[in-house]
C-alpha cells in the first residue's frame, strides 16, 4: 500500500509539473515551478538568511586562502590549514564553497581531516549550512594520493565504449566520495577541433554526438542518484564555445557565428541538462567580443530559459576579475561583479580574497543587483548541497571506502587503456610482436609517468607523476618485466642527446619502440606556435631508420603533433593519448598481442601545418580543380581510423523503409562477422551525409556507434535507429529543422539512401 501511495504521489508530481511548463509567454527563469521536498527546505533556510549570509554562499575560495603560508597564493610545506584563517572565511564572510589543493596531492586521511575541519566550523554557524568542496578530478580523483587514475578524456573518447566511459565516472565518483570530496569539476563538454589548442586532450575529440552522448554517460556515472554517498555532483564545462579560440591559444576570443554555437556547441550541454548535471562552469573566454562571464543571452537567456538549467552556474578562476582587468569591458571590479551576477553567474570562484563578497553586498544595498537575483543564486547553491545530502552527512569519511585504490579499479583502468589505444599503421602485419623478441625501447615518453597521464595528474601540469605514480610502470619498466628489452634514452624533454647510442643499441636489438610525443601540461603553459614533432625526436627516428630494423612508432600526446617526415620511416604507429597510470602496461600487452587494439581516432590527424580540416567539413573545404589542382584536405589519418589484429568484415546493411516522415524513424542494421584468426573488439559506426540543404551540408556526421565483441568467426547483427533528429540542423533562423530530401546512410564501406518526407 505505501508503495503504491509513492507511485500516486509521483504521478501527481509528474503531471503538475507538466502544466507548470505549459507556454504563458514567460521565460523558464520567471515561471512558478512545483515545490519539491528539497524546494520547500530551501525557502525554509533562505528566508532566515541575512544578505551577507547569501553571498557568503556565492562565495568560493581556493584552500591556499586559508593555510599557513607566505600570503594567499600559496601554502607551506609541509600543508597545514591556520584556524584563524579558517574562522574567518566562514563566520566572517560566511563563505559557502573552497576548492583546490595546497600544491601537493594529500591523502584521504588529510582530505578527511581538512574537509571535516571546515564542515564543523560552519555546523557553527547559525544557519549551519555545510560549504561545499570542489576538485578538479578529471581523470579519476587525481588530487588524492593513492587513487586510481583513469585515462584522459581523449582516450576514453576513443574508445567508443558509453558502457566504459560510465563505469570509469562511476569509480571515479566512489574515489572522490572516500577522498571526502563531492563536487568533481568535470566533464567536460567542449568540441576539440583546434589541435594547436592546449586542452584539446580534456575534450572527448571533434564530434558532436561522440562528444555528447560520452558527456552523457560519464554525467550519470559520476552522479548516479544524488544523495547516495557514492556519488558526486558533476559540472559541466567550459559553457559555452571555450574550446575553439581562433589562435589556438588558450583563453584567447573565439569567433562562432550564433547558427555554429546551436550547432556544434550547444548538443552536449543540452544534453547533459537533460541528464541530470547539477553545476556547470563558464567559459573563461570571449565569443564575437562579448565575454561569457558577462553574457545575459548566454548565461540566462539559453543556459535558464531556453535549456531549463536549474543547477548552480560557477565562474571558472578569477574570472570575473578578469571582466575589468583582461578583458576590458569593465571599469573596476565593482562593474564586473555587477554585469557577472546580473548575466547569471551564481558563485564565483573568486578565489583569492573576499572582494567579491564585500563588494555584492554593496551592490545590492545600493539596488544595482536585486536580492532577487541573489536568492535565486543562493536556492541554487542550497538545493545542490541538499541533493548531495550535505546537511544531514557533510563529511564522508574514507574508512567507508574499503575498494579505494583497488586492483579491480585498476583492472577499468587498464581496460579503458588498452581499448583507448589506437593502431594506425601496421605495416605487413608485423604486430603483435612474437614473443623472445629483443626490444629496443627509446624516446622521451618512454621513462616517465608525465607523459602517460598528462596534466592534473598529481599537481597542475602533471609534473610531479613521476614522485606519486612511483610504484606504477613507464615504457621502459613495463616492457623490461616482459624480457629481453633494454632502454637508451636517446633524447629527452630536458635536451639531452644520445642519439649515437640509440643507434649502437638499435642494431643489437630485433624491434624498435619508439616513444615519441609531448610531455604533460594543461591550460596556457600549454599553449605552443607549432605542433610539429620536435626537431630531436625527428633527428632520433631518421638515425634509427638507416639501421633497418622494425620501428614501431608510440605516440604519447595531448594533440596530435605533426610527424609526416617521419611517417613512412616506420613500420607501425600506436596512437597512445594519455592513458593514464596503466597505460604501459596496457601498450606493452598490446605489442606482444596479449590484447588486441580497438581504439578508433575521435579527431582528425592533420598531415600538414596549417591544415586542420575536421572529419565533418563542408565539401567546398575539398575543392580540387582537374589536370592543376588537388584537394586540400589531405589528412595523415582520419576521425574513426583505427586497426585491430583481426578482419571483420560488414555485410547486409538493411534499412527498414526508404521513406520517412517527420514523425518516424527508420531502423538500420548491419552484419559485422570477425573473419580474422582472433578474439577482437570492433567498434560500428554509423554516418549521415545531407545530400542537399539549404545550410551548406557536411560530407558527413557520425550519428550512431556501439562497440561489439566477437569471437575468431562470430558475427553479429547491429542495429541502429535514425530519426529526425539525426537528419537535423540548424537553420539561418536558427531553427533547427530536418528538411525533406534525400540521407546516405553508410556503415564501414556499405551504403544506402534514404529519403525525409
Amino acid at each position: 500500500m505505501q508503495k503504491l501511495y509513492i507511485i500516486l504521489l509521483v504521478l501527481i508530481v509528474v503531471s503538475c509539473n507538466s502544466e507548470s511548463n505549459k507556454d504563458d509567454g514567460k521565460p523558464m527563469s520567471e515561471k512558478p515551478t512545483v515545490s519539491t521536498e528539497f524546494d520547500k527546505e530551501v525557502a525554509a533556510v533562505l528566508s532566515k538568511m541575512t544578505l551577507e549570509e547569501k553571498v557568503g554562499q556565492m562565495t568560493q575560495i581556493t584552500l591556499d586562502v586559508i593555510t599557513k603560508g607566505d600570503n594567499q597564493y600559496s601554502s607551506s610545506q609541509p600543508y597545514e590549514l591556520d584556524s584563524a584563517l579558517v574562522y574567518k572565511a566562514i563566520h566572517t564572510y560566511k563563505v559557502g564553497s573552497i576548492l583546490n589543493t595546497p600544491g601537493i596531492p594529500l591523502s584521504r586521511q588529510d582530505w578527511y581531516k581538512t574537509i571535516k575541519t571546515f564542515q564543523d566550523e560552519a555546523a557553527k554557524t547559525p544557519r549551519q549550512i555545510p560549504i561545499i568542496y570542489g576538485i578538479d578530478a578529471i581523470h579519476g580523483v587525481n588530487y588524492t594520493i593513492g587513487a586510481t587514475l583513469f585515462p584522459q578524456q581523449i582516450g576514453l573518447a576513443a574508445t567508443f565504449n558509453k558502457d566504459l566511459v560510465k563505469e570509469v565516472a562511476k569509480i571515479s565518483a566512489y574515489e572522490t566520495r572516500a577522498s571526502s570530496i563531492p563536487w568533481n569539476f568535470s566533464p567536460v563538454l567542449g568540441l576539440g577541433r583546434n589541435p594547436l589548442w592546449p586542452r584539446l586532450w580534456e575534450t572527448f575529440g571533434e564530434d558532436v554526438y561522440l562528444g555528447k552522448t560520452m558527456g552523457v554517460a560519464m554525467v550519470e556515472g559520476y552522479q548516479g542518484t544524488l544523495g547516495d554517498p557514492n556519488t558526486v555532483a558533476s559540472c559541466m564545462k567550459h559553457y559555452l564555445g571555450y574550446s575553439v579560440p581562433l589562435s589556438g591559444k588558450d583563453r584567447t576570443p573565439a569567433w562562432i557565428p550564433e547558427r555554429e554555437l546551436r550547432q556544434y556547441f550547444l548538443p552536449a550541454f543540452k544534453e547533459a541538462v537533460d541528464a541530470g548535471s547539477v553545476t556547470l562552469m563558464i567559459n573563461s573566454g570571449e565569443i564575437n567580443g562579448v565575454p561569457v562571464h558577462a553574457s545575459k543571452f548566454l548565461l540566462t537567456d539559453i543556459l535558464r530559459d531556453e535549456l531549463g538549467f536549474g543547477g548552480i552556474a560557477v565562474t571558472d578562476w578569477a574570472d570575473i576579475n578578469y571582466l575589468h582587468t583582461r578583458h576590458k569591458v569593465a571599469e573596476t571590479i565593482k562593474d564586473a561583479i555587477k554585469m557577472s551576477v546580473n548575466a547569471g553567474i551564481d558563485m564565483s570562484m573568486v578565489p583569492h580574497d573576499f572582494e567579491f563578497t564585500e563588494l555584492l553586498v554593496e551592490l545590492v544595498k545600493e539596488g544595482s543587483v536585486s536580492e532577487e537575483r541573489i536568492n535565486s543564486a543562493v536556492s541554487r547553491i542550497l538545493k545542490v548541497k541538499m541533493q548531495l545530502g550535505l546537511f544531514e552527512n557533510p563529511v564522508t569519511d574514507p574508512k567507508n571506502y574499503p575498494d579505494f585504490g583497488s586492483d579491480k579499479f585498476a583492472a577499468v583502468s587498464k581496460k579503458a587503456a588498452v581499448e583507448s589505444f589506437t593502431l594506425l599503421k601496421n605495416k605487413d602485419n608485423i604486430l603483435p610482436l612474437a614473443d623472445g623478441v629483443k626490444v629496443l625501447v627509446t624516446g622521451p615518453t618512454a621513462s616517465s609517468m608525465r607523459p602517460l597521464n598528462g596534466g592534473w595528474s598529481y599537481n597542475w601540469q602533471g609534473s610531479e607523476a613521476d614522485t606519486y605514480a612511483a610504484d606504477k610502470n613507464t615504457i621502459v619498466e613495463a616492457f623490461a618485466k616482459k624480457g629481453n628489452s633494454i632502454f637508451v634514452q636517446g633524447v629527452s624533454f630536458e635536451g639531452e642527446n644520445n642519439i649515437n647510442a640509440a643507434v649502437k643499441a638499435a642494431k643489437q636489438s630485433d624491434v624498435i619502440v619508439l616513444c615519441l610525443g609531448e610531455n604533460s601540461y594543461t591550460e596556457t603553459p600549454g599553449n605552443t606556435n607549432s605542433i610539429l614533432l620536435p626537431k630531436d625526436q625527428i633527428d632520433l627516428a631518421k638515425a634509427l631508420s638507416k639501421t633497418g630494423k622494425t620501428i614501431i612508432l608510440v605516440l604519447l600526446e595531448g594533440r596530435p603533433v605533426i610527424f609526416n617526415e617521419i611517417e613512412p620511416l616506420v613500420d607501425a604507429v600506436f596512437m597512445g593519448y594519455l592513458p593514464g597510470n596503466y597505460g604501459a602496461d596496457a601498450l606493452s600487452d598490446l605489442l606482444f598481442g596479449i590484447e588486441n587494439p580497438s581504439g578508433r581516432l575521435p579527431i582528425n590527424y592533420p598531415k600538414h601545418p596549417h591544415a586542420f580540416v575536421n572529419y565533418n567539413h563542408k565539401h567546398s573545404d575539398n575543392i580540387a580543380v582537374p589536370n592543376y589542382y588537388e584537394s586540400d584536405y589531405d589528412q595523415q589519418y582520419e576521425f574513426g581510423d583505427g586497426l585491430s589484429y583481426t578482419s571483420f568484415e560488414y555485410s547486409d546493411l538493411s534499412i527498414s523503409t526508404t521513406e520517412m516522415n517527420q514523425d518516424g524513424s527508420i531502423e538500420v542494421s548491419v552484419t559485422v562477422t570477425n573473419t580474422g584468426s582472433r578474439k577482437g573488439k570492433e567498434a560500428v559506426l554509423l554516418f549521415v551525409s545531407d545530400l542537399y540543404a539549404s545550410i551548406t551540408p557536411e560530407v558527413r556526421a557520425l550519428k550512431g556507434y556501439d562497440k561489439i565483441t566477437l569471437d575468431k568467426g562470430g558475427s553479429k547483427k547491429v542495429s541502429f535507429t535514425i530519426t529526425k533528429d539525426e537528419l537535423s540542423f540548424v537553420n539561418e533562423n536558427l531553427e533547427t529543422v530536418a528538411e525533406p530530401g534525400d540521407f546516405e546512410i553508410s556503415i564501414g564501406d556499405l551504403k544506402k539512401k534514404i529519403k525525409l518526407k
